[in-house]
């Protein structure tokens, strides 16, 4: 995982990278907990993805990439103005974006997943000023079930 998830933290995920993984995941957890013998038939069979949820006792992929991703902004946002990735953060990019649906920004990850946590409407960047709670919404973020 450390691996697949290196940077994960300044992902702007398109639905296709989800799925892909989410795939990568279903596939690992099928390799390492293989196939099952069926206790009435006696034959192998390949689990359920529902199966190997219930088996993987850790968080699932999308809840690590949130929950860094939160952890990640809270770390910026303390930052300060003379830090060259807080300017970034915070700046707005010049030109035209293209045509079509717009394309989801960083920032709009940070406030998805406070509504998810029950914070939407919150200016996020004052929320993380403070560190302690900061690190809850961090944990709760984590602990929320994703399908």
């Amino acid at each position: 995982m450390p691996v697949v998830l290196y940077g994960c933290e300044t992902w702007s995920l398109t639905l296709k990278e989800e799925r892909k993984l989410r795939v990568f995941e279903n596939g690992l957890l099928r390799r390492i907990f293989g196939p099952e013998r069926d206790k009435v038939t006696g034959e192998w069979r390949k689990l359920h993805n529902e199966e190997h949820n219930d088996l993987y006792c850790s968080p699932n992929i999308f809840r690590v990439i949130k929950s860094r991703r939160m952890r990640w902004a809270g770390h910026v946002a303390r930052m300060g103005e003379r830090r060259g990735v807080y300017g970034v953060l915070v700046g707005k990019s010049e030109g035209k974006r293209p045509l079509g649906r717009t394309r989801s920004k960083w920032e709009d990850y940070i406030t998805m997943a406070l509504q998810e946590v029950g914070c939407g409407g919150m200016d996020w960047m004052e929320l993380a000023q403070d560190r302690d709670r900061w690190r809850a919404l961090v944990k709760a973020v984590m602990n929320i079930r994703v399908p």
